[in-house]
């Protein structure tokens, strides 16, 4: 398992969000995520809508646990999952921290 995916969300009120250079090495750390218009996003596909909508569903149980929440974008066979911190203005180690939890759904 990810290293990332052990550790637990905090709270992060009054940090500066990540810079590029942390940002890279940490998208080195979950396959498949990437940098999108100031979010960290992973494009997941399934079969069908069930699976999809499980998916979400598992992906949501992931977020209330650590009380780090993402956008999702749902459709037939596909969840778009994107992280950010609101409370930093951009990127923190939560964000990774969930990415890493949400990749390992899936294995």
């Amino acid at each position: 398992m990810n290293e990332l995916a052990t550790r637990n969300c905090r709270p992060l009120e009054g940090h500066a969000p990540m810079g590029d250079a942390e940002i890279e090495q940490l998208l080195a750390q979950v396959e498949g995520w990437s940098l999108v218009d100031g979010a960290i996003q992973k494009r997941f596909e399934f079969e069908d809508f069930h699976r999809s909508v499980g998916f979400a569903n598992a992906v949501a149980w992931v977020a209330n646990t650590q009380d780090h929440h993402p956008d999702l974008a749902l459709s037939y066979d596909k969840c778009t999952v994107r992280f950010s911190t609101h409370s930093v203005g951009g990127i923190s180690i939560n964000d990774f921290i969930c990415a890493a939890r949400v990749n390992a759904l899936q294995r």
